[in-house]
């Protein structure tokens, strides 16, 4: 069990009683202090003491010992929890450590993290293992259990086994079960899936569901079978469904589904102005989505559209510290809390100048810490990607005769593939470009045409996908080749070819997925990729999240995946994986 929900020992706690006896001084004193009591829904003063990880008082007396102390003088400053992130997918070419580091600079101190990377690419003890170092970390890092893989997978079973599930339940920084990408085959009778829901109750964790476009009766068969939450509600009609029938709702903001202020208007017009049952998330959006801030952009938009200040906040803080049952813990600056602040200038800017994460400065005075400890990924077992096989241009045969239509950034429907695949290079002349799936062990591969994602791009390979399988796209069997020889040298990676030569490359040299870079040094490259390719035809928002989908097939209506060719209506496979 990690010690992360929470951890004081008897001693320490007998140690902050004895602060209060004064028999021992605090860590760190802040003074003269003007802070959001989330529970008096007022401005309060006064003066907080803090131990350590701990705020072990907040009112008007001061310590009676003083020694070692750091004495912080926060007159000017208006004093707000720190900000929560409940719907985090930590491996959006970031890594968890660094987009961490990067969400506490704009006062983020709580994520709330994906494990289906940990789930699909680690052992469990690495997995776990993993978890414990990241629950050192200042940024307090809770983690979901998946139940299901988001995409037809070779061996489900093994990944999600009755046995891996109810451990990855059991750990204690796993605070949720789902998304429930999957929820179809629990409504379908999916009694496995379901005695996992009731497993999560039974262990006082929560249910996140993931139901776009759900109707009335499926979002309350949904809450009858356990579901608490969902984030995907994309008109003020469906915030309103899903509170009528008892839900938190996640307001979302993200690089596909930038809803929240539309959200925020309709939800006006419909006369909801209680917000206790509300909260916020960016939903794991790619780097470039982040240039401007993460949660305090949130809580910006919220005051832009007339939510009342207090609530904008308590939406980003206590209202998901207590849906999550861990308001003991976070959420509000009181007695007991994780020490978790926020310290800003005018109580209308939401992105602090300073900001204290389980007690420590993360950021002080607008300038930003090294998040300790650092993570040595290898002894997880993440390293760059090193492909014992060889891809050849035999593999390149392109006969099937049903393609996938991209209608915009993650939408993909079936056609009938016209043209001539045989060629060794497409025309420009449209917008149908080879596209191959082939798995990262090399055993297997699928090949078909993909409709609308650009009219130059020659060859694009990745390492990122949702599987962690290789996928290429172009319209030069030749470029397409030589990009895949490109991202295999550098052990992974996104890689850009034209006409012979490499106009792009990003590394992502842990397991092929993530990158070790900073966050602002992502930002930049994802631009630059991004620029290139709309350059070359790409036409839609987020080339990112375009790669990451393409296997999805909680998302409708044709995907590929590591089975083959699937339809995700009728739930079966159209054409079959091919054995290399």
């Amino acid at each position: 069990m990690t010690e992360q929900r929470y951890r004081w020992k008897s001693y320490q706690l007998r140690e902050h009683v004895a602060i209060i006896d004064g028999k021992k001084s605090p860590t760190k004193l802040l003074v003269n202090a003007t802070y959001l009591h989330s529970y008096f829904r007022q401005w309060l003063k006064g003066n907080i003491w803090i131990n350590e990880d701990r705020i072990v008082y907040v009112g008007e007396r001061l310590p009676d010992r003083l020694e070692g102390c750091e004495i912080i003088d926060c007159s000017g400053y208006f004093l707000v929890p720190g900000y929560i992130e409940p719907h985090t997918h930590p491996f959006q070419l970031y890594n968890p450590h660094s987009l961490a580091q990067y969400a506490s600079k704009y006062g983020t101190t709580t994520l709330i993290n994906d494990n289906l990377f940990l789930a699909l690419q680690l052992p469990k003890k690495k997995a776990f293992s993993f978890l414990k170092k990241t629950s050192a970390l200042p940024v307090t890092m809770y983690w979901w259990c998946r139940f299901d893989g988001q995409t037809e997978l070779e061996r489900e079973e093994e990944h999600f086994s009755h046995a891996n599930v109810k451990e990855w339940l059991e750990q204690d920084s796993v605070v949720q079960g789902g998304e429930l990408t999957g929820w179809p085959k629990l409504l379908a009778g999916d009694d496995l899936m379901l005695h996992w829901i009731q497993e999560a109750k039974r262990m006082k964790k929560q249910i996140e569901g993931h139901f776009p476009g759900a109707s009335e009766k499926t979002l309350t068969k949904m809450v009858l079978l356990g579901v608490d939450c969902d984030h995907e509600a994309m008109t003020g009609e469906e915030v309103y469904r899903r509170l009528l029938h008892g839900y938190t709702v996640s307001l979302r903001y993200s690089s596909i589904r930038p809803d929240l202020p539309t959200l925020l208007e309709e939800m006006k017009a419909l006369g909801i102005d209680q917000y206790d049952k509300l909260i916020f998330t960016t939903d794991g959006s790619p780097p470039s989505f982040y240039e401007q801030g993460f949660i305090d952009q949130l809580i910006r938009m919220a005051l832009e559209k007339e939510v009342p200040l207090i609530d904008a906040y308590n939406m980003a803080t206590i209202n998901v510290a207590r849906h999550y049952q861990m308001e003991h813990l976070h959420g509000s600056i009181t007695t007991g809390r994780v020490a978790n602040i926020n310290l800003l200038r005018e109580k209308e800017d939401p992105t602090p100048i300073s900001v204290l994460a389980k007690g420590q400065w993360v950021k002080r005075d607008g300038v930003c810490e090294e998040l300790n400890p650092s993570i040595l990924w290898g002894e997880y077992g993440i390293q760059p990607l090193q492909l014992s096989w060889q891809l050849f241009i035999d593999d390149l045969q392109f006969s099937m005769p049903l393609g996938m239509h991209m209608e915009n950034s993650v939408i993909m429907k079936p056609y009938s593939i016209s043209i001539d695949t045989s060629r060794e290079e497409l025309s420009v002349d449209h917008d149908e470009s080879f596209l191959m799936l082939v798995d990262r062990n090399g055993k297997w591969r699928v090949n078909t045409i993909l409709k609308g994602f650009a009219t130059h791009v020659r060859g694009l390979v990745s390492s990122y996908s949702n599987t962690g399988d290789i996928i290429l796209i172009g319209k030069s069997k030749k470029d397409m080749f030589l990009a895949f020889q490109r991202m295999k040298e550098i052990g992974g990676g996104i890689v850009l070819v034209e006409h012979g030569k490499v106009v792009y490359e990003l590394p992502l040299t842990l397991n092929g997925m993530m990158s070790e870079e900073k966050m602002e040094v992502l930002i930049a490259e994802e631009k630059k990729l991004t620029t290139l390719l709309k350059q070359r035809g790409y036409p839609f928002v987020d080339p990112i999240y375009s790669l990451l989908f393409l296997q999805s097939t909680h998302l409708p209506y044709v995907r590929i995946t590591q089975r083959g060719i699937y339809d995700v209506m009728n739930k079966i496979v159209l054409f079959p994986s091919i054995m290399r």
